[in-house]
């Protein structure tokens, strides 16, 4: 094993002897090691934690100037807005890790009439603290390959929590829970997600999927276009929205990010609205289910 490999491993290790020194201060009437024993591996998990993510973004930085951006279909229809885009910055979410130097998040903005209140619920400073899913116009929404492809990795059995979209839901989010997930690797950051080969070493990964809507399943050949699942608040999300990137591996704690273009959209930058029309397939389908007397014939 790589010293990459090796020192997250000895970090989750040393969280459990932590943990188990802890138990035994606090939780059972056995004698305790008492604050100074504790001390010493709680500095070690700190420093572990520190050099894991040094060299996970070292190793994930990229090697010269980057290539060409890569021209992909958007994953999306309607109306959206871009956040943490490489329009803007990069890396885009101020690390390498994962593959994600060029990701970028967006967020549904559905245009509304005049003196009607905004689709998208606003970051709150005291209240509410947190918020149900379907309360965003995101949640829900379709998803589409970005190009002909095979299937790499399809996994969405996590569940879609609250919002984080108040002051304390998002302290929450970055000091507490966002590390328990890092601490939990990749699968646990990015959540229910997938995982496209596009072809000449490009992979496309979709995060923040939500549960149980892929239609899609390692190994599946998809064409450009074709729905495979649908936005989620899943791994460490603040709200419902996808995150999308190109790299250069399936393998998330391998990849390099690559930089895309979106066909028709070029790259939106942050706060940018954009909008992708309606493909043909789904309004066929929009159709078809709101159809009454398909299901359950007359007999």
């Amino acid at each position: 094993m790589s010293v990459r490999e090796v020192v997250p491993v000895a970090m989750r290790l040393s969280w459990l002897v932590l943990f188990a020194l802890m138990i035994g201060e606090f939780v059972t009437d056995l004698p305790g090691p008492g604050w100074a024993t504790t001390f010493l591996p709680a500095m070690v998990v700190l420093a572990l934690m520190v050099a894991t993510t040094a060299l996970q973004a070292r190793a994930a930085a990229p090697r010269g100037e980057p290539g060409p951006p890569v021209e992909v279909d958007p994953p999306v229809t309607g109306r959206w807005s871009a956040l943490n885009s490489p329009a803007d910055k990069v890396p885009s979410h101020g690390t390498h890790v994962y593959g994600q130097t060029y990701a970028i998040d967006i967020v549904a903005d559905p245009e509304t009439a005049e003196g009607e209140h905004p689709a998208r619920p606003a970051f709150r400073w005291l209240w509410p603290l947190f918020r149900r899913n379907h309360a965003f116009p995101a949640f829900g929404a379709p998803l589409f390959a970005v190009a002909d492809a095979t299937v790499v990795r399809a996994s969405d059995g996590q569940r879609d929590h609250l919002s984080r979209n108040s002051l304390l839901g998002l302290v929450y989010l970055m000091l507490i829970e966002g590390n328990v997930r890092s601490i939990a690797g990749a699968r646990r950051v990015i959540g229910n997600h997938v995982i496209l080969d596009l072809g000449d070493g490009t992979y496309a990964a979709y995060a923040h999927v939500r549960r149980g809507s892929l239609r899609v399943k390692a190994g599946d050949t998809v064409r450009a276009g074709q729905r495979i699942g649908s936005v989620g608040n899943s791994g460490n999300s603040s709200e419902p929205h996808l995150h999308v990137h190109l790299m250069d591996s399936p393998d998330l704690d391998d990849a390099r990010g690559i930089p895309f273009t979106w066909r028709g959209v070029g790259v939106p930058a942050n706060g940018e609205t954009f909008t992708v029309e309606e493909r043909a397939a789904e309004a066929e389908e929009r159709v078809a289910e709101a159809r009454p007397g398909d299901v359950g014939g007359a007999g």
